[in-house]
């Protein structure tokens, strides 16, 4: 059974302005509502501070973004917690807006500088995007992914795509709220192209999220799709392959996802 996570204690509640409220968890963590803020641990003071000032200078058409909070010091970071301000919306399963999302957010990350944070990086997902790439070589699972990934990089050839700032997990992490836009609470960095960013959504959403195989047409004009697609297949199925609560059931999604995107390559 997974413990429930730790709210943010009182003087960092007070930090960001909400020292008498009661902290209420969103939608099973990691973050907690305080009040008017959205307070989540921050592992990586650098990455968190990155986020929240790309966050607060960023202007995305049709989309809420939270805007991060100053501590009363000044500070991003406080005590392992960051803050932005509290949006209403819940992941629902609309992912062709998601991907739609994914455009318009990286149109606007575009012309940002390769973040230093990044070469620091050393976690799951990390690895698995290096791997995903070809740029780094790690014993993977068989039985967890590893064996279907070495048979798809067969498939693997060069992109002409430039890469750029994305957030690499937009998949659940984009929220609805009736007929209000979008709204972006977090950034998860990495330096691929934007259309890499686009195919990890629909892998995700054929995976994991019950979409229509009509998604991979439906975006097919975007640069290299095909290769994009498989460069994200790689990579979930290199961290499904390396990460310790990888499940059966979550792997015979990929190879679902796996069966309709081989087909277009």
């Amino acid at each position: 059974m997974t413990a429930t996570p730790e709210p943010p204690p009182s003087h960092v509640r007070a930090a960001f302005g909400a020292r008498d409220a009661e902290p209420e968890l969103i939608d099973g963590g990691p973050a907690w509502r305080c009040g008017e803020a959205a307070i989540r641990p921050a592992a990586h003071p650098a990455e968190a501070a990155w986020v929240a000032k790309t966050l607060d200078s960023l202007d995305v058409p049709n989309l809420r973004l939270g805007r991060p909070l100053r501590s009363t010091d000044g500070r991003w970071v406080v005590g392992g917690w960051a803050a932005t301000r509290y949006l209403s919306g819940r992941a629902e399963p609309r992912h062709d807006e998601v991907v739609s999302v994914a455009v318009r957010l990286h149109q606007a990350t575009a012309g940002l500088p390769r973040p230093r944070f990044l070469d620091s990086r050393t976690d799951v997902f990390a690895v698995a995007d290096r791997c995903a790439w070809g740029e780094d070589e790690v014993p993977l699972n068989a039985e967890k992914g590893g064996r279907l990934f070495d048979v798809l990089t067969g498939s693997r050839r060069t992109l002409g795509l430039s890469p750029q700032v994305v957030h690499g997990d937009l998949f659940g992490n984009v929220l609805f709220a009736g007929s209000a836009p979008p709204a972006l609470i977090d950034f998860t960095a990495y330096w691929r192209p934007a259309e890499w960013a686009a195919a990890v959504i629909v892998v995700d959403a054929l995976a994991w999220g019950g979409a229509d195989p009509g998604i991979l047409r439906r975006w097919a004009h975007l640069d290299e799709w095909p290769q994009a697609l498989l460069r994200a297949l790689l990579f979930r199925l290199a961290v499904h392959a390396l990460h310790p609560r990888s499940t059966t059931d979550s792997l015979r999604g990929l190879e679902k996802a796996t069966h309709q995107i081989t087909e277009l390559l």
